[in-house]
C-alpha cells in the first residue's frame, strides 16, 4: 500500500492537544478536517493508551460544522440516527449509510464526466484549453477549493499551500491569461460567423 494511501495518524496527548506524526507538529480539529476535505483518511490514536479515537473525533468536526450553521443533515435525519441507536436496525444503519455515500460519489462522478461528453464546446478548436484555465481561475478565486472533481492529486508529497502573495499573482496571472485566450476565442468565433 502506497505511503499516500495509508491513513494520516494524529496522536492525541494527555493534554488533549493532537499531534501529526507526518509533520511533527499540533494540530486542530480544523486542520484534520481539511485533511479530509482533501481526500486523505486519518486514524486518531490515544498516545497512552493507544484506544481509537477517530470517530468521536469525526463527530465532533461533524457536530462544530453544524452548530455553525453548515447544515449538510436534516433535523428529520439526525431524529432517524437517534432513533437508530435505540432500536434492533442498528446493525443496518451504517451498511446502509456507508452505501448510500459511495453511490453519491459514483453518482456525482458520472455526472461531472457525462457533463463533459454532452458540452456541445467540446469540439471547438482550443476548449480543453479553456476549460483549464477556467479550472485555474476558479481555484485561484475560491484558494483551491473548486474544481476538485476528480478528487485530491496524490502527487504532491504533502507539500505546504503557497503563500498568500503567490496565490494572489498566481490569480492574477491566470485572469490575464483568461482573458487573452478568450479575446482569441473571441476572435475565431466572428471569423466562423462571416
Amino acid at each position: 500500500m502506497a505511503e499516500d494511501q495509508n491513513p494520516l495518524l494524529i496522536k492525541r496527548y494527555a493534554s488533549r492537544r493532537l499531534y501529526n506524526t507526518e509533520t511533527s507538529d499540533y494540530v486542530t480539529l480544523e486542520d484534520i478536517a481539511g485533511f479530509i476535505r482533501g481526500g486523505r483518511e486519518v486514524k486518531i490514536v490515544d498516545l497512552k493508551s493507544g484506544d481509537d479515537l477517530t470517530r468521536q473525533y469525526l463527530l465532533q468536526i461533524i457536530a462544530e460544522h453544524e452548530s455553525r450553521g453548515e447544515s449538510v443533515l436534516p433535523t428529520n435525519v439526525l431524529n432517524d440516527l437517534v432513533r437508530s441507536y435505540t432500536t434492533t436496525a442498528t446493525s443496518a444503519v451504517p451498511q446502509f449509510l456507508a452505501a448510500s455515500f459511495e453511490m453519491f460519489r459514483d453518482s456525482q462522478s458520472k455526472w461531472m464526466e457525462n457533463m463533459g461528453k454532452a458540452n456541445p464546446m467540446s469540439g471547438v478548436p482550443g476548449f480543453e484549453a479553456i476549460q483549464a484555465q477556467q479550472e485555474a481561475f476558479l481555484k485561484a478565486m475560491t484558494g483551491g477549493m473548486a474544481g476538485n472533481w476528480s478528487g485530491p492529486s496524490q502527487d504532491d508529497g504533502g507539500a505546504k499551500p503557497p503563500s498568500k502573495a503567490a496565490e494572489a499573482s498566481s490569480g492574477t496571472d491566470d485572469l490575464d491569461a483568461i482573458k487573452t485566450q478568450l479575446a482569441e476565442l473571441q476572435k475565431k468565433l466572428s471569423k466562423l460567423d462571416k
